[in-house]
């Protein structure tokens, strides 16, 4: 079965540029305008991956109402924001949003099918290349399944975001060992993390886990070089 990507764009050439690339590499593609339309569309069939402007019309953050839409509907779908706003700002809070990459336009054509290709292997490599011991106790009451990418503590199920289920796996997977800023920004598989992004993922992630176990205190500060899990 063809991957299905939703192209949402308000300029009509772009907007066609973008489809027919794709749909030259085997992809079907859906195309939406503006967000009333997208919604409608996503309320029917849900993409595989989005590619989002994050300005369409007069809706200056429609992009950004449609990824939490979107995550909120299904929480792993990959979410691509292709805009020409380029400020710090709004990067931020489109990787505060869970979008897997955030591209700048102008953009080549080839660029984006390479990036598109790139999101999908990630992807396939998470949902099909798994772990003989998914499913098993990683760290104490900690159980992560990597077929469902599930988290349970305590016996417990934790709602985690694609990226904070990453985060979790990657330090309880060594548990005692320091993982620096750096070495957590591939983790999230996103082109442009900063520190703070870091910080705020682990903040949202410490507060799911403390709504089941309030004492919950096992993803520790190091200070001057980031997290470890220790339990």
């Amino acid at each position: 079965m063809n991957r299905k990507i939703a192209i949402v764009e308000d300029d009509q050439d772009q907007r066609e540029n973008y489809a027919d690339a794709l749909r030259s590499q085997g992809y079907e593609i859906t195309t939406y305008a503006d967000k009333e339309e997208a919604l409608r569309g996503f309320e029917a069939d849900l993409p595989d991956l989005a590619i989002l402007d994050v300005m369409l019309g007069e809706n200056h953050d429609a992009g950004f109402e449609l990824c939490s839409e979107l995550h909120n509907r299904h929480p792993s779908i990959p979410v691509i924001f292709l805009t020409a706003r380029d400020s710090e700002i709004d990067r931020v809070e489109g990787l505060k949003l869970e979008a897997w990459d955030y591209l700048i336009k102008p953009i080549t054509l080839d660029y984006l099918i390479v990036r598109v290709s790139s999101l999908f292997r990630i992807e396939e490599r998470l949902t099909h290349n798994l772990s003989p011991h998914s499913g098993d106790t990683i760290s104490g009451d900690l159980t992560l399944n990597e077929h469902a990418m599930s988290v349970h503590w305590k016996g417990q199920p934790l709602e985690l975001t694609l990226t904070e289920f990453w985060l979790v796996e990657a330090l309880a997977q060594s548990p005692g060992e320091a993982f620096s800023y750096e070495a957590l920004m591939p983790v999230t598989r996103q082109t442009i993390v900063e520190k703070n992004t870091i910080n705020g993922h682990i903040r949202r992630i410490r507060i799911k886990f403390k709504r089941i176990d309030s004492e919950f205190n096992c993803i520790r500060n190091v200070f001057g070089v980031g997290y470890r899990w220790d339990c």
